[in-house]
């Protein structure tokens, strides 16, 4: 089972203007074929399948604790694509009768990918920067441990060029903070898939990396994530279980060439995460007949009923 916590896994900046091509952008991140819901379908599927856990539970316990972790992901990638097409936190008119003869959305006649507001209201979706749907053909799970763990290895390599092209596409500062962080994190998982696979076969992949070779030191959005040390961290996201891993991450193991030196380490838990921003209503998109102030009356009183 899964523990939820109301946080993002980090803070993000709140965007200075709305800038919904950047979330189109920002969606490859979600449904593209390296993207987080790839990472997360791929490890998810193959924990669930996993055979011999017992037996293998090191690396069983490897996959379902970087499962926890990629679900986090998507929902960061999520909120990010959702923070560009609404905009700056400001509050908004949300008492409803928009006008709606004055074409409130005109402008989503210049947006690359406008299915994101006519079909969902600016929010993200499972699919890629070109409104194509994420599809179970982007699972692998065979049910060999070294296959799917040579693949992981190979999907956290893909995701890697895959952020670094995004991030090279956009100026804002909220997606770039999200392919910032993720750059890093992405990197672990990587660096334990090659460990993981060193262990089984004796073959040093970890050698092999950074694959691309991505200087982390030349990216801003990624200094605080290296100077805290979250390049070396792998968490559990679990209070008891998957501690297991440390017999793959940790016994003295170091940081990649290249990254802040230290030793790798198995975290407890999960990180401490960032609020997760308030979406204003777009009360033009339920015109004529929204009715905010009655919702948020109801929402009120059953808010005061729960404390």
């Amino acid at each position: 089972m899964f523990l939820r916590i109301d946080k993002l896994q980090t803070e993000l900046p709140a965007p200075k203007r709305q800038d919904p091509n950047a979330a189109a952008a920002l969606q490859e991140l979600l449904g593209g074929k390296y993207g987080e819901m790839s990472t997360l379908g791929n490890y998810m599927f193959q924990s669930f399948n996993f055979r011999s856990k017992e037996k293998l539970r090191p690396f069983y316990s490897l996959v379902a604790a970087i499962t926890a972790e990629e679900l986090g992901h998507v929902e960061l990638v999520s909120n990010g694509v959702a923070m560009l097409n609404a905009g700056p936190d400001v509050p908004a008119n949300e008492k409803g009768n928009d006008d709606i003869s004055d074409a409130p959305f005109k402008g989503m006649q210049d947006i690359r990918l406008a299915a994101s507001f006519l079909a969902n209201g600016g929010g993200a979706l499972p699919m890629n920067s070109n409104g194509a749907s994420w599809n179970m053909d982007f699972v692998t799970t065979t049910g060999n441990v070294v296959i799917d763990l040579l693949h992981n290895f190979h999907l956290e390599c893909g995701a890697r060029i895959h952020k670094l092209r995004v991030y090279e596409t956009m100026t804002e500062a909220t997606g770039r903070e999200v392919c910032g962080y993720l750059l890093v994190r992405g990197s672990v998982h990587a660096h334990a898939y090659a460990l993981a696979l060193k262990q089984i076969t004796g073959v040093e992949i970890e050698k092999m990396l950074p694959t691309p070779n991505i200087d982390l030191d030349r990216i801003p959005e990624c200094q605080k994530y290296l100077a805290e040390g979250s390049h070396r961290r792998l968490y559990r996201f679990s209070p008891e279980d998957y501690k297991e891993v440390a017999g793959i991450w940790g016994n003295g193991e170091q940081a990649l060439p290249g990254d802040p030196p230290g030793e790798l380490e198995l975290v407890d838990g999960h990180p401490e995460g960032g609020r997760i921003h308030n979406l204003m209503g777009q009360t033009a998109a339920f015109s004529p007949e929204y009715a905010p102030e009655e919702m948020f009356e109801i929402a009120s009183k059953l808010y005061k009923k729960s404390r």
